[in-house]
């Protein structure tokens, strides 16, 4: 079957983002965290695409927890990755009832709930001998968190593409972090993957993001180029241009310079101010 045109084009964003940030090695085994929502599904659907077609070989391991939500079914998931020749392993373990017991009422449940799967990600990693974890953050996560960082929390940080965690023995790699959501809905749709709704999350929405999206969709209705030229900033940072001392000592800088002036055009103006 064809791949089609949205196909393609994230295609081209992955392989941007593995080339670019050397994500995958020959021999590497990567734990695929599949949530059931459509930033998974794709995410596992061109990887699984690539690993056919692309000379380095690579295994994925698909994995799905299960954190006691009510009603959760994994079913179709499990479906879909048998009709394409995966196993899934499903971690079933009870975060819910914790979660909902440390969390006021009204206030958000997503932070506490995506440690939690985080910490049993890590775990599941070594007990299925995979060297990475692949996660399914795409392009609007990574504005959205450099937003949400700096608005609230006065730190000038994004998702990073390639994480090494703290105890320097997990690898966190997001393929799809150039990929755009509205792409990632069109394949998805477009596939009919079979999405596990989260009920908990849309119950508890979490104030500060859903600003940071409200405002956002504000703005790229007035300027539809807004997300791409946010993505684009996170890939072209003026180190002197920041009121970081410490990375000023670190990069050894001395003065920043004009923008529109390099050093050859500084040169030249002062050439041209002598005589």
């Amino acid at each position: 079957m064809p791949r089609l045109p949205v196909e393609r084009k994230l295609a081209r964003d992955v392989a941007k983002a593995l080339r670019g940030f050397d994500m995958i090695q020959h021999d590497d085994r990567i734990l695929v965290a599949l949530s059931g929502g459509k930033d998974s599904y794709t995410l596992f659907h061109l990887l699984d695409d690539l690993s056919r077609r692309s000379p380095v070989r690579f295994t994925l391991v698909p994995v799905h927890i299960d954190q006691g939500q009510p009603d959760h079914d994994p079913s179709p998931l499990i479906q879909f990755l048998h009709q394409r020749g995966f196993h899934l392993h499903v971690e079933r373990e009870d975060t819910y009832s914790i979660v909902r017991s440390k969390i006021p009422e009204g206030k958000s449940f997503c932070s506490l709930c995506s440690r939690f799967r985080r910490a049993i990600l890590y775990r599941l990693s070594d007990e299925l001998n995979c060297n990475k974890i692949a996660l399914g953050h795409h392009r609007d996560d990574a504005i959205v968190t450099l937003l949400l960082n700096l608005v609230f929390s006065g730190q000038l940080k994004s998702m990073p593409p390639k994480l090494i965690a703290d105890d320097g023995r997990h690898v966190v790699i997001r393929p799809l972090i150039y990929c755009s959501e509205p792409s990632i809905v069109k394949l998805s749709s477009s596939y009919g993957f079979p999405i596990l709704p989260c009920r908990v999350c849309g119950s508890r929405p979490d104030a500060q993001r859903k600003a940071i999206d409200d405002w956002l969709g504000d703005l790229e209705h007035r300027h539809p180029d807004v997300r791409a030229n946010m993505l684009a900033a996170l890939a072209n940072v003026r180190p002197s241009h920041l009121l970081d001392p410490d990375l000023w000592h670190a990069l050894n800088l001395k003065v920043a310079c004009e923008d529109t002036l390099d050093p050859h055009d500084t040169i030249a103006a002062e050439r041209l101010i002598r005589t």
